[in-house]
């Protein structure tokens, strides 16, 4: 059976393609993951939504084109 893997989308790529390669790996729409992820950062007192973010940018790989 194969596992699926979190990348960072190309294809759903607005900043740096986390929350489009969230919404692939959940099988879901990217506007509602990056909707939930500025709720999110807003209610945590956007830092650690910032820090999540930035984190994820640099350790998870871009998908292959």
């Amino acid at each position: 059976m194969a596992r699926k893997k979190l990348y960072r989308s190309v294809k759903y790529k607005e900043l740096a393609g986390v929350c489009g390669g969230l919404a692939e790996y959940f099988d879901t729409d990217p506007v509602l993951v990056r909707i939930l992820w500025v709720v999110f950062t807003l209610f945590t007192t956007i830092f650690p939504g910032v820090i999540l973010y930035l984190a994820m940018w640099l350790i998870v790989p871009e998908a292959k084109k």
